[in-house]
């Protein structure tokens, strides 16, 4: 933790503080966080402290994004860390790492100002963390290519301005060699919102389906070299599980403070609750295991920005601090005891968001996969 991690770190809780917390309930019932917040944000630099200094971003490394994940989580609204950091780690990134000068140039100062809000398109239907199965196909045709498929489960898909899209572009070869990104602006003819979807948690972030029919992309929104998309993917992959870690230990030691003030308050057989062993024991083990998590975190983070092969510590680390996480929910909701099931109840919001942790980003089951192909 430098002293500009520090600088970093105070600043996002400043601004979560003052810009986030008051208005979460009003965006969770909007179903999207409000673009002025994002320009906001972009404004004072946290938009683009992974970008290029050239396009008007700060230029850090891994750690940077950490800080800003595990600052987002202590929110307490988990869809709004979401929409920000889908667009600052896990769509945006791809066009910072494999775009041309020109399309740099054309997006990424308007992607640091939060005036151009980026999505990434990888997931679909019947396709989940088996990227080398994707069915949207991309099919050239002069100076263009046309994709026809649909996309599921993307953040930002109703409300961005930019896409980063994932297709099969040949299909005589294995899937892995045959995955080629685009850039596709919203309002593209032949791309469309199939749907708003209705989620479990993570309320204040827009999520859609998008549909493609024969939509006409120019061939110089081509991102990175044709075929090589799945490789992209998969390393852009070290990233996100990265940032969703930070998320998950921000939001799992948020849930431990907000969850020790309510049971110190709390009166019950005489004695506050806090009183009761059985209780501070299981929250002294929950908040040993969020610190081994953000340990690791930041450890792994270090790892990503010396250049290391990190794989085997990030899928770990994304399998255990999204668990811990769900354990911390699980019982800081049973301490609130009926309250913690109201959803006037910060913990049960909270609870609710927590629990896409072990899915997205990668399922934990896909993750120990990861881990054991390298034990």
């Amino acid at each position: 933790m430098t002293e500009e991690l520090r600088i970093i770190r105070d600043q996002v809780r400043r601004f979560v503080e003052a810009e986030v917390v008051p208005n979460g309930e009003a965006w969770e019932a909007d179903g999207m966080v409000p673009r002025p917040t994002l320009r906001a944000m972009g404004e004072i630099g946290l938009l683009g402290m992974r970008q290029p200094v050239e396009f008007g971003g700060a230029g850090l490394a891994a750690p940077a994004s950490l800080v800003l994940a595990e600052e987002l989580g202590r929110s307490t609204f988990g869809g709004f860390s979401a929409t920000v950091l889908v667009h600052t780690d896990m769509a945006s990134m791809h066009l910072s790492r494999y775009g041309s000068e020109a399309q740099k140039a054309n997006y990424l100062p308007g992607i640091c100002r939060g005036e151009i809000i980026t999505a990434l398109g990888v997931t679909e239907p019947g396709v989940g963390s088996d990227v080398a199965g994707l069915s949207t196909r991309a099919l050239r045709q002069g100076d263009d290519y046309v994709l026809n498929g649909r996309k599921m489960f993307i953040t930002n898909g109703v409300h961005a301005n930019l896409y980063c899209i994932a297709a099969c572009t040949d299909r005589e070869v294995k899937g892995s060699r045959s995955i080629t990104m685009f850039l596709v602006e919203a309002g593209t003819p032949g791309f469309s919102v199939g749907r708003q979807l209705d989620k479990h948690g993570w309320r204040c972030s827009d999520t859609a389906e998008l549909v493609f029919e024969d939509c006409r992309v120019p061939a110089g929104n081509v991102l990175g070299e044709e075929n090589k998309g799945f490789y992209a993917i998969m390393n852009n992959f070290q990233n996100e599980r990265l940032v969703l870690s930070g998320l998950a230990v921000g939001e799992a030691g948020k849930a431990l403070e907000l969850t020790l003030d309510y049971l110190r308050d709390r009166q019950a057989f005489g004695a506050p609750l806090w009183e009761k062993q059985a209780i501070r024991q299981r929250l002294a083990m929950l908040s040993a295991q969020v610190e081994a998590a953000r340990q690791m975190a930041y450890h792994t983070a270090w790892l990503d920005a010396e250049g290391r092969d990190c794989v085997r510590e990030v899928s770990g680390l994304k399998a255990f601090s999204a668990e811990v996480a769900n354990r911390v929910m699980y019982d800081c909701l049973q301490f609130h005891g009926g309250m913690g099931f109201m959803r006037e109840s910060t913990i049960e919001r909270m609870a609710r968001d927590a629990r896409v942790l072990p899915i997205g980003g990668g399922a934990t089951e896909v993750m120990l996969e990861e881990v054991a192909k390298r034990l």
